[in-house]
């Protein structure tokens, strides 16, 4: 077993944050929780409000034909629990995160969580387009793009509506995966107050909200404010989180550059504090973030009006700030220590010896890096009937995103002068660093990453809609609009002692036109309905986007609905769809860059070994020749409402998806470079000094002052054209599902549901044309589902929830070959307070009752498929006057 210890950053920072949310539940007057969410497929039965535009059409007061539409209502996010809208949407199988704790990784690259329906892609932008009223939202972050949904609070949320099929032709960009869209409230009456306080072994987490609003009939206005805050989870709080994997036959994945030093003489190595024989080693997953510490504050205003009988106004504006800690194992390093330096104490007549080390002692046992991400928009719309069932509706949208992000690290420069100095003034003693100068300690420690960004966003929408004319069917409906969208992206990275930061700078920026319509013809329907024909209804749509860095694509896509009879829906619809590249991936990226290595750890086989010692040259970063992804959809399903059964749906969505020119990065470390003809592109062996300018171009060089200087002194071995790419394709097919059923019964009601998605195949390419891999041989597992049982008492209700990811073999890591499912039982529990305080409900949350850990792996980490915080406990309130 692992020692405890406190998690976070100790009494003192849980202390802290105890005051922070006491002050606000003091404000609030309350504590807030609920339970696990499921999700549940859209009724497509339900009357539809003639003025609204459900996700997915274009189209006021009509479904999304031939779609399937995943529906998170409102009820379920307040029993969800959710502090945030990362955690709602983990609730979902469809959703990449589903079954994990949705936390970012806490670097440039990938600050924020990102959903992902199908896990297709991993570039700076996103295949799921997530939405906020149907519009999009600015990004954030500092090498990527993606909107980071956790800026909305979840008290404003009405409903989630999760869209898996491509959306393209409706939405444009980045809906290849599927659409996420979070439909905030119009109208609020009263004040509400929400607060939760929940706990975990060395864990605990506190949210609230208060939301205040006034409804006058033609118009509402409401302002939202909310406030989590959270402890992280270190390895040191969870055993599963181990390097150490030799007690269930693996590898010992620790580090030998340990707070207590390895000294290597020739071939034999000495433990500190002995130096007898012997090999200290140490886990860095212990000091190491599983889940970073985060405090985020959110408002959401809200404003809508009627102007008149024909004109109504809407407004929406958001303003959210997260700050997040994210700690990792600290600094090491090992080098060579001669009989120069003061310190230096042999083992026995050698004058020089290597030694690793690491700097837990002196600048404590985790590195600490902060970040820190604002963003805020404002949304105007106004709507206006022209009369004869046609609306005009416009939009304007604008936002903007402000990040910054360091990661701590140690001047390995001043660190290797120090380990080579001559005086104690100056030397650095690494059998007891304690004991070496302040001065020395403090220039090896002032050093940092850093990096911040600004992405602004700014755009217009315009849409008509209208009945075209009358068929025994229905009325056939058209839709037609257009957008202009513009974006930007100023960032730099850079890295060195606090005061004196060196690095880059970048700006990118784009605008789109866009022009789109919808088309929906009623070939069956209420007037003219027979048997085999309840009712038939087809659809098309298309949408062209014109980029001014990429160029134009046009996305069509048709569907189909079809009812034999009003128990059964059959769906149907195919489609392309494409995602932009982003701009942070284009060729004038923060990251574009020449990186030379005064070495070449990746070589073809059969090389010498002196090759070794030959400098390498890598083309990293953006591409300016980068295309949009791109990718055919197609579904068909079926929605089964048996009216002998009332309660109950069934419903069944077969999917596929061909997703070709992926963008991602060469994969140079692998020997398969080298031997693939795939890959011959992507590398040069002994390059020429012209063939390394004509590479390079202008990008600035790192290593070196230019390539000039490293050809007069050297041969390089390998030139890497390790630049973003379109490279690989994925091609994956398979089955959600949902079967739900609710009862009245004499003491309340009965709930169940049973909700997932199962792949029949999935199929990848690192490169198109090279070899394909099987996925769910090697990696993937086929079903994620979520099953719930519950009841309602009076004005009690219960429920269970099993969450459930199938388990899967791997390949090359003896000698485990599979990775175990992961299941949870989570248990949601309220109790409405009624006649003893009105509008008021108490709930409690027991997720992950049985203190499941995620399945072993057989690496550093010591865990996958899944992950969680342990068994958490939430006491909460709701309450409304």
């Amino acid at each position: 077993m692992k020692a405890m210890t406190t998690a976070g950053l100790g009494f003192a920072a849980r202390r802290n944050a105890w005051r922070r949310g006491i002050s606000v539940l003091a404000c609030a007057g309350t504590l807030f929780g609920a339970a696990s969410a499921h999700a549940q497929e859209a009724d497509s039965d339900a009357p539809a409000d003639t003025d609204i535009v459900v996700t997915g059409t274009l189209l006021r007061g009509v479904a999304p034909v031939g779609t399937n539409v995943v529906a998170v209502s409102e009820a379920d996010v307040v029993a969800s629990g959710a502090a945030s809208a990362n955690d709602l949407l983990a609730s979902i199988p469809q959703v990449g995160n589903f079954g994990t704790i949705p936390a970012g990784l806490g670097n440039f690259g990938n600050p924020i969580v990102r959903p992902n329906i199908r896990n297709l892609g991993n570039s700076g932008g996103s295949t799921t387009l997530v939405l906020v009223d149907g519009h999009r939202m600015v990004g954030a972050g500092i090498l990527q793009t993606s909107f980071d949904p956790s800026v909305i609070p979840p008290d404003v949320i009405k409903r989630v509506d999760v869209i898996p099929d491509g959306g393209s032709s409706i939405y444009g960009s980045d809906a290849i995966g599927g659409v996420i869209n979070f439909i905030t409230r119009d109208r609020y009456d009263g004040i509400g107050v929400n607060a939760r306080y929940g706990f975990a072994k060395n864990y605990q987490t506190i949210d609230a909200s208060v939301i205040a609003g006034k409804d006058w009939g033609s118009g509402s206005a409401y302002i939202s404010y909310s406030y989590a805050w959270h402890d992280d989870l270190i390895g040191l709080d969870r055993d599963y989180a181990t390097a150490n994997q030799t007690d269930r036959g693996g590898g010992d994945f620790r580090s030998t550059a340990c707070a207590l030093a390895n000294i290597t003489v020739g071939t034999t190595t000495y433990a500190l504090p002995g130096r007898a024989p012997g090999v200290n080693r140490c886990d860095q997953t212990d000091y190491a973030a599983i889940y970073p510490r985060e405090e985020r504050h959110s408002v959401f205003a809200g404003l809508t009006q009627d102007l008149s009988d024909s004109v109504a106004f809407k407004l929406s504006a958001y303003w959210s700030k997260r700050d997040t800690l994210h700690r990792s194992a600290q600094s090491s390093m090992s080098g060579t220590i001669t009989a120069a330096n003061p310190f230096f104490r042999p083992i026995g007549t050698e004058l020089a010896h290597s030694v690793a080390f690491a700097f837990d002692d002196v600048f404590g046992p985790s590195n600490d890096s902060p970040s820190s991400f604002t963003s805020y928009g404002i949304t105007p719309s106004f709507d206006f009937e022209l009369g004869g069932g046609w609306q005009l509706r416009t939009m304007a949208n604008f936002g903007r995103s402000e990040n910054e992000s360091t990661e701590r690290s140690f001047n390995s420069t001043a660190a290797t002068i120090a380990l080579a100095g001559r005086t104690t003034a100056t030397a650095l003693n690494p059998y007891n660093l304690s004991a070496t100068s302040p001065a020395v300690l403090a220039a090896i420690d002032d050093f940092a990453n850093y990096g911040e960004a600004t992405q602004e966003l700014a755009e217009g929408h315009v849409v008509l809609d209208g009945p075209l004319f009358a068929m025994p069917g229905g009325d056939v409906r058209l839709a037609v609009g257009g957008e202009y969208h513009y974006e930007n992206i100023r960032s730099f990275t850079g890295s060195g002692p606090e005061a004196a930061v060196t690095g880059s700078n970048a700006y990118a920026a784009r605008n789109v036109k866009s022009l789109f319509g919808e088309l929906l013809i009623p070939i069956f329907g209420a007037d003219n309905r027979t048997p085999g024909f309840y009712s038939l209804e087809l659809s098309g749509s298309v949408r062209y986007d014109d980029y001014s860095d990429v160029g134009g694509t046009t996305n069509p896509k048709i569907g189909v609905t079809w009812r034999p009879f009003e128990a059964l829906t059959i769906r149907g619809n195919y489609g392309t769809s494409f995602h932009a590249p982003s701009l942070a991936d284009l060729g004038n990226s923060v990251d574009a860059r020449v990186q030379v290595l005064p070495f070449s750890p990746f070589r073809a086989p059969g090389s010498s070994p002196f090759d070794a010692l030959r400098p390498t040259i890598a083309i990293a970063g953006g591409n300016a020749n980068l295309k949009p992804e791109t990718a055919d959809t197609w579904s068909l399903g079926f929605d089964l409402k048996p009216a002998g059964l009332e309660g109950f749906v069934a419903s069944a969505t077969y999917f596929n998806v061909k997703f070709k020119d992926a963008i991602a990065v060469p994969p140079f470390t692998s020997p398969l470079l080298f031997t693939t003809p795939a890959y011959a592109d992507f590398f040069i062996l002994n390059p020429t000094l012209a063939q390394a300018q004509a590479a390079a171009g202008n990008l600035r060089v790192d290593g070196v002052p230019n390539l000039a200087t490293l050809f007069a002194i050297s041969s390089p071995y390998v030139l890497f054209l390790a630049q973003r790419a379109n490279l690989g394709a994925v091609n994956v097919d398979g089955i959600d599902f949902n079967l739900a059923y609710n009862r009245p019964t004499g003491f309340g009601s009965i709930h169940a549901n049973f909700t997932g998605s199962y792949l029949l195949n999935r199929e990848t390419q690192v490169v198109q044309g090279g070899p394909v891999n099987d996925d769910l041989k090697n990696g993937t597992g086929r079903f994620l589902f979520t099953a719930g049982l519950g009841a309602t008492v009076g004005d009690f209700t219960a429920r269970a929830s099993l969450n459930h990811r199938s388990g899967y073999p791997i390949i090359g890591l003896p000698p485990q070959t599979r990775i175990s499912a992961f299941d949870t039982v989570d248990l949601f529990f309220s109790y409405d307070l009624g006649d003893m305080l009105a509008n008021t409900l108490l709930t409690l949350n027991v997720d992950n009752v049985f203190d499941q850990d995620p399945p072993y792996f057989n690496n550093a980490a010591g865990y996958t498929n899944g992950s969680t915080l342990g068994r958490l406990v939430s006491f909460g309130i709701r309450t409304k006057f």
